[in-house]
């Protein structure tokens, strides 16, 4: 039996655009993983380890873990905590126009 070629990001567009609903808990959820992203991407870019940066947040490294692993989302406190061990800040900028 041939393997079925599908692009998983059509199907998503699809749903996207017949279910209002997925609509908005999939792009909510975008923004969540993108800020995520950002924080492992400086965190590799600091070179610290997992295990440096729970100790430097009072965190355990498994709660690092699970953040970066998209499991548990941190509340804004916490990821601010995490950023600023990073030596970084969270800032509301003005979206640019389009």
């Amino acid at each position: 039996m041939p393997f079925i070629q599908t692009s998983v990001e059509k199907k998503i567009e699809l749903k996207r655009e017949s279910n209002p609903e997925f609509k908005k808990n999939w792009d909510e959820s975008r923004a969540e993983y993108k800020l995520i992203g950002e924080m492992i991407s400086l965190r590799k870019k600091e070179k610290m380890t997992q295990k440096e940066l729970a100790a430097l947040t009072g965190n355990k490294q498994q709660v690092i873990s699970r953040i970066e692993r998209k499991e548990s989302i941190p509340t804004i406190r916490a990821f601010s905590r995490i950023l600023d061990a990073l030596g970084y800040e969270l800032q509301i900028v003005k979206k640019k126009s389009l």
